[in-house]
């Protein structure tokens, strides 16, 4: 990428809107938006304050062809977006009025933006680190409240800054190893040595900490997946309706009525369910109903929490225990539903054969239950010393990765430590976690996986 282009996009989202967005970023953006824009009076943007929504239209410097009625504004670099001169159009909405005004723009010698280039640039130039500009997108995403905290404390430096003090606590250390290495001719003092292992033990709890926030904030930027699972008619879908408080999928009183799987993502206290009501899992001649027990068993393995529900007025049954052996090793609530009615299942037996895993009884009729299940659901996900809050949270597979390469080259610097091996060796493993700090914030990091991260951005941002 040639950063002196001046690069262009549509920054609104495709469809019918009261107003869209065109975006230039670049030092020609405001000599070609001169070629194009006209105030009333006739003047041109430069000729206006910046930062000052201008009106004016957009002409085809062509043919004088009038293309809309806009508000424009210049903001002049270093103090924007991509420290870059900016200019943003702002047209009616609707994929009409935008498109003829990019397409003007590039006629004019701007290049199309590439997905996220325009983050790309606030990285590049210094404006923001890798860190913050993902957190951009994580904040565009959010699915909660919660979530949208988090991003936006990440997008504001939070993460950056604790990773910054990381890594200089581990130069610290460096400058101990560094020193001894020196003097390498002395005897190495055991004060200095026991000195550095109990600095890096202490860099260690707060690196195991940081990576113990991880699995909570892969939750809230990317969902709880939860996979409601059970026998035919023991009120999956109802499950998934009372939670939605909708009716999304079809209730009968006949065995096998979901056939397929259905998803749907809902807000429970915060934390983004991604709840999927699967066909219920039975032997069948049904080649259909055959086909839905399949999908269920492929989501039923890649779920982050299982949903098992029995019928509480019925015994166990064979498909039942079936079910219960599939959940053995995995992160699973029972449900007791049904239990307006008489009870006839063995409870006791239930309970040896699940071993530890949560068992709620609910009415899926009367709606009791339901806040047990929701209180659960937090629990889980906020467990440990990670609360709600913790705004603080590693929400990104990529950091979590390079956090605990991090930790075990100081676990293994630390193990170096106590068997006294030569400084020399000590050294490598805190270059090596000093290294994989900084891939978080992309001071270390490949203009490879730089580019691979921005192509999951929306073009225009």
């Amino acid at each position: 990428m040639f950063l002196d282009d001046t690069i262009a996009a549509i920054a609104t989202a495709p469809g019918e809107a009261g107003i869209g967005i065109v975006r230039i970023s670049g030092d020609k953006a405001l000599l070609i938006t001169d070629k194009i824009f006209r105030s009333l009076k006739g003047m041109k943007l430069s000729e206006f304050p910046t930062r000052r929504l201008t009106y004016g239209h957009i002409f085809n410097p062509e043919t004088e062809e009038k293309i809309d009625e806009v508000l424009a504004v210049y903001m002049k670099g270093p103090n924007t977006y991509t420290k870059e001169d900016i200019i943003e159009i702002n047209c009616h909405g609707g994929m009409i009025p935008v498109k003829r005004i990019l397409e003007v723009v590039l006629n004019q010698g701007a290049r199309m933006a590439d997905a996220g280039e325009f983050t790309k640039r606030a990285f590049l130039n210094g404006r923001i680190d890798l860190a913050q500009a993902e957190a951009v997108m994580d904040l565009i995403s959010a699915k909660t409240e919660k979530g949208f905290d988090v991003a936006l404390d990440q997008l504001e430096g939070s993460l950056s800054k604790r990773v910054e003090k990381l890594r200089n606590d581990v130069l610290e250390l460096l400058a101990h190893i560094e020193v001894s290495i020196d003097f390498s001719e002395e005897d190495v003092d055991e004060i200095a040595l026991d000195l550095l292992l109990n600095k890096s033990i202490e860099l260690e709890k707060s690196l195991s900490y940081l990576l113990e926030t991880a699995d909570t904030g892969k939750i809230l930027r990317e969902g709880l997946s939860t996979v409601i699972v059970g026998k035919p008619n023991v009120g999956k879908s109802s499950l998934l309706n009372t939670l939605l408080r909708e009716s999304r999928a079809i209730v009968t009183d006949v065995p096998g009525t979901t056939r397929d799987v259905i998803e749907e993502h809902l807000n429970v206290k915060g934390i983004p369910l991604k709840l999927i009501d699967t066909a219920g899992i039975r032997e069948t001649q049904d080649i259909v109903e055959q086909i839905g027990v399949k999908k269920s068993k492929e989501f039923f393995n890649k779920a982050d929490l299982i949903i098992f529900m029995l019928d509480a007025s019925r015994t166990l049954t064979e498909e039942d225990v079936q079910i219960i052996e599939l959940i053995q090793n995995k992160k699973a609530l029972v449900l007791l539903n049904k239990t307006d009615l008489p009870m006839e299942i063995d409870i006791d037996r239930i309970k040896n054969l699940l071993g530890e895993k949560q068992i709620i009884k609910v009415s899926l009729v009367d709606e009791t239950g339901i806040d047990q299940i929701e209180n659960y659901l937090e629990e889980i996900v906020y467990r440990g010393e990670v609360r709600a809050k913790d705004r603080l949270l590693v929400t990104n597979v990529r950091h979590k990765n390079a956090i605990e390469r991090s930790l075990k080259s100081l676990r293994d610097g630390i193990e170096a430590i106590r068997n006294r091996l030569p400084m020399d060796f000590i050294e490598v493993d805190f270059k090596n976690t000093w290294d994989f700090l900084g891939e978080i914030t992309g001071d270390t990091v490949g203009e490879d996986l730089i580019d691979h991260i921005f192509q999951n951005f929306c073009i225009g941002k």
